[in-house]
Formats: structure tokens, sequence, C-alpha cells
């Protein structure tokens, strides 16, 4: 038996296991896809229109609506079959299941770029109603109502996704955007609920006497701060309101992170990507607050929330739930570190670069743009084989 946290040693496994869990198509297909949607998104903007998609489909709800609802949806689907199989001892899909729902995400994203239409729409609409449902099940089997808040999560970012067509297609531009918005808004809140679960697990785990503080009042009003806040950066109210909920939601959110104590966690990449992940969520919030009172760009916040919440915790959470989930060791090595490195750096580029220095915003924006994509791009790279092939400890999933 090999020593305890090391994988067996021995040949690499054999056969094709995409389709084994949840997590292989959606992180791989992702991962790909996050690359390629940000290269194409940065040809657009450098003037290369042969990169744009076709006339029907405006190029920045194109980017909005597949950010969100291509690549951070295929993610959540992947965690929540992966996670809801751990949670209930209850199967979610698997073989040609899988592979059919993982097929529908893939035809609504060549849709979408190839012929956007009534037809593309159906396909694209039909994904995340069906992975709801197939969630909703498993939880429901399993009698685990304490996950039903985040099956309802993936429903409403389902209703968000036929919204944002439905409107696109009858010309209701504003609020196809801000569809992609309350769905940007619904992916963060599942960072706020399952980061909240897991981080300080998984850092006193790691490190034995690890001392975190938890306040347990803080605690109780995080989900409700963040409610708040998400929704009123969505909601036609006054900005002083928007601004003080956004506020209110960075003070909690940044108490919390404060006890967490991310900063003392030391030389551990796979644990403080965790922690930066989170961070970004009271940034994001101040952010807000600071763009409702006109004091900086509006969209500089909408890119925290995109790029520094999502785009880190994604990072984060696809390669740690993968190494765990394919049997290896909990250990993130120079690929993984890499691309932890690469993400935060498109981050900070993209938020804190146009703030340094407005006149050069796009130079900001591609130099963003490169390291997006390097990032995943080297993620797809390294976890292909790792996602494709079974297991090695030779265990089901």
């Amino acid at each position: 038996m090999p020593p305890s946290g090391q994988a067996p040693a021995g040949p690499p496994p054999r056969g094709f296991a995409l389709f084994a869990l949840g997590f292989r198509p959606f992180y791989l297909g992702g991962a790909v896809f996050a690359a390629l949607a940000l290269a194409a998104w940065t040809a657009m903007l450098a003037g290369m229109h042969a990169f744009a998609p076709p006339p029907a489909l405006p190029p920045m709800f194109w980017h909005a609506h597949e950010m969100v609802f291509g690549f951070a949806a295929a993610i959540v689907v992947g965690f929540l079959f992966t996670a809801g199989r751990a949670w209930t001892g209850h199967p979610t899909p698997t073989g040609a299941a899988l592979a059919v729902l993982f097929g529908l995400w893939l035809a609504g994203r060549v849709g979408l770029w190839v012929v956007p239409g009534i037809a593309a729409f159906a396909v694209e609409a039909a994904f995340l109603p069906l992975a709801a449902l197939a969630f909703t099940r498993t939880l429901v089997r399993g009698g685990n109502r304490r996950n039903y808040p985040l099956a309802l999560a993936l429903w409403l970012l389902a209703l968000a996704d036929i919204a944002s067509l439905w409107l696109q297609a009858r010309g209701h531009d504003a609020g196809a955007m801000l569809a992609c918005r309350a769905g940007v808004a619904l992916v963060t809140l599942f960072v706020v609920v399952i980061g909240g679960r897991v981080i300080p697990m998984f850092t006193t785990n790691a490190i034995p006497g690890f001392r975190l503080r938890q306040y347990r009042q803080v605690d109780r009003l995080v989900i409700p701060a963040a409610v708040l806040g998400l929704a009123a950066g969505l909601l036609p109210v006054p900005a002083w309101l928007v601004a003080a909920l956004s506020l209110l939601a960075a003070l909690v959110l940044g108490i919390r992170v404060a006890g967490w104590r991310g900063h003392a966690v030391g030389n551990r990449p796979i644990l403080w990507v965790l922690h930066l992940a989170y961070a970004w969520l009271p940034l994001a919030l101040l952010l807000q607050a600071l763009g409702a009172l006109g004091l900086v760009m509006a969209g500089l916040a909408t890119h925290a929330f995109t790029v520094g919440v999502l785009g880190v915790a994604i990072i984060a959470m696809i390669t740690r739930t993968a190494l765990g989930h394919t049997g290896r060791v909990l250990v993130a090595r120079r690929a993984e570190t890499a691309a932890y490195w690469l993400v935060a750096a498109a981050a900070v580029l993209r938020v804190f670069g146009p703030m340094a220095w407005p006149a050069g915003y796009l130079h900001w924006v591609w130099g963003a743009g490169a390291c997006w994509v390097a990032g995943f791009g080297l993620y797809a790279l390294t976890y292909a084989p790792r996602l494709a092939r079974p297991r090695v400890d030779g265990k089901p999933g």
C-alpha cells in the first residue's frame, strides 16, 4: 500500500473515463472554452473581425453570455454533479446521460457562434434546466435538504440563461445584459456558499494547529448580506442604496476573510489560491459601491467579480477537485501554481490596470486576456489526460 495521501505507483491507468463523473468533461470543456473564447474576444477588440460571431449576435452580448452561461456554468454543473454524489451517496449522470448533457452544452457553444437563432437558442436553453433537474433529483433521492438552496440557485441560473436569450432575440439588449449580470451574481453566490464551507476545512486539515477565527454572528450574516449586495447591483434602486448595501456586504465578507488568515497559510498554493479568490469578494463589492457613486468605472466591479472572484475560484477548484477525484495527491505542482498566478495576474491587470492608467485601457485588457488564456490553456493541456483516463487508485469515478 502507498503511504497515506500519495497516489499508488505504477503504470498510468488505461481506458477512457471522460464520462465517468461530471467533473471530467465539464472541467476540461470549460477550461478549453475559457481559453478559446477569451482569445477570440481579445482578437475582436484588436480589430480582427474574422473572429467575431455572426452579426445576428452582438459581440458584447456573446462575450458576456458565453463567459457566464458557457464557461462558468459548465464548471458549476461539473462540480455539483461530482459533489452531489458525494453528499448523497446517490448517482448523478454518468456514461451516456452525461455525454448527452455535455453534447448539449457543446452544441450551445458552437450554435451561438456559428448560426445563432431559434434552433441554437433552443439547444442552449435546454442544457441548464436538464442539469438542474438531474442535480435536484439526486438531492431529493438522498434526502439532502441542506443543499436544496444550491439546486434552487442552479434553476435560477437556468432561468437567467433563458431570459438573456429571449430578451436578446427580441432586441432588448439592455435586458439581455442584465440577465447575464444576474448569472454572474448567482455563480458568485455559489462561491460564497461553497467557499464558506470548504476553505476553513481545507486549511485546518492541511495545517494542523492553524489558528483560524470564525465569528458565528458574522457567518450568519454572510449569505443575507451577499444576496442584498449582489441584488443591489442589479435592481433599479438609488445609487446611495446600492453603495450602502454593497459596503455592508463588503464589510461582512471582509471580516470573514480577515478571520480566516489566508496570509498565514505559507507556501501552499493549493490553499492560498482559495483564500485569494474569496478575498476578491469584499473587494468586488467595494468597487461596486464606488462605481455606484461614480468614483470608479462601473465595469471594474463586474470584472472584479468575473475575473477576480469567479476566475480565481474556478481555477482553484478545478485543480483541487480534479486531483482528489482522479486519486492524486492534493499538491499544486508547477503547472497548477503557474495557472494560479496567471489567472490571478489576469484579475489584477483587468481591474487595477485601467484604474492606474485609463488611457491604456485596451492594453490592460489584452494583457489580462493573454494571462487568462495561458492559465486555462495550461490547465487544459495538463489535465486532459488525467480527466480522460480512469482514477490512478482504481476507484470508480
